[in-house]
């Protein structure tokens, strides 16, 4: 068992480095193709934060482990509302300007989150499903593309990002970040694989749960560090667009990926229970630009509720594996 957990915190570990990496050289790369920092913010950053879920979701299927890919990507999304938005609220409240690019990716990954469950209704994903979800990330991506083409120079969106962006760097140098990033995120990605089903096995836990828990939370952690730096820097938009980029790319890239590489049937657990927890927490972010009630926003208050939720909702997990590995 010790040795397990060491694996799954090397994996981690991998996966946090190779991510920031990743990224790096993913956006010098851009860069130095004239690629506009806003349009880097919006897609290659946000595929970059989302690299551990992806990387591992795929090596997860690969070995049979498709729940704990399928928990993984829910959980992360679940992690991103309670955990990453709950600790950035309470720092400092996030209070974005209701930018037309914002509104119209909040109502997307609404409409995403409403529509993904649609597939699961036999409780399999299999490869039709999976090109469907990569499809609309494609497409998402354009429209994202083509909305950052759009902004006004003087947008606050536009302005975050072109100063967040790492500046331009030497071609041989963003190649290298490039591929070793690349590298050491399978390598994380395997290792944590193989100590996470190790820990299940130990525990006589489902793929799951483990997924939905310690999986999750590790694979969120670039996001928990982006936007926590994000908004102590005062960059609200910023903590809130990596949030809703990366929980799209977990909905349609994350799932995509797993059920291509390793269709599967399902536990119904998902569909009963967790799947309609993701959507609670989905729902919140309508409060960042439509809040008829008030000023739009996640202030203190709402930040201490949505992380004492996704503490209870850990909590019950840990609970519920807790009655599994004790046959009750």
């Amino acid at each position: 068992m010790l040795f397990d957990l060491f694996l799954t915190v090397a994996g981690f570990a991998l996966l946090v480095w190779g991510a920031d990496r990743f990224s790096e050289g993913a956006s010098g790369t851009a860069r130095l193709l004239g690629i506009s920092p806003v349009i880097i913010g919006l897609t290659i950053v946000a595929f970059a934060t989302s690299a551990p879920e992806i990387i591992f979701s795929i090596s997860a299927a690969r070995a049979g482990l498709t729940d704990m890919a399928v928990g993984n990507a829910i959980g992360s999304n679940i992690a991103n509302v309670g955990l990453v938005l709950g600790v950035a609220a309470i720092l400092t409240p996030l209070r974005p300007d209701s930018t037309t690019t914002l509104r119209t990716e909040t109502l997307l990954l609404l409409a995403i989150t409403v529509a993904v469950p649609l597939l699961f209704i036999d409780l399999s994903l299999d490869r039709s499903d999976s090109l469907f979800l990569l499809a609309g990330l494609i497409a998402f991506m354009l429209w994202a593309v083509r909305s950052a083409n759009r902004l006004p120079a003087n947008d606050s969106i536009t302005k975050e990002l072109a100063g967040e962006i790492p500046a331009a760097i030497g071609k041989g140098q963003a190649l290298i970040m490039l591929l070793l990033g690349f590298a050491v995120l399978i390598g994380g990605a395997e290792i944590l694989v193989t100590g996470a089903e190790g820990l299940a096995r130990y525990f006589g836990i489902s793929d799951l749960i483990i997924g939905l828990t310690i999986v999750a939370i590790g694979t969120s952690l670039p996001e928990l560090s982006v936007s926590i730096i994000s908004a102590l820097k005062g960059e609200t938009g910023i903590a809130i667009g990596n949030v809703i980029g990366s929980n799209v790319f977990n909905l349609l890239a994350v799932i995509g990926a797993a059920g291509l590489v390793g269709p599967a049937d399902l536990d119904p657990e998902l569909l009963k229970l967790h799947y309609p927890v993701l959507l609670a927490f989905t729902l919140v972010l309508l409060r960042l630009t439509y809040n008829p009630f008030g000023k739009s926003g996640i202030g203190r208050g709402l930040g201490f509720s949505l992380l004492a939720a996704f503490l209870g909702y850990q909590a019950f997990l840990g609970y519920q594996a807790f009655l599994l590995s004790t046959g009750q």
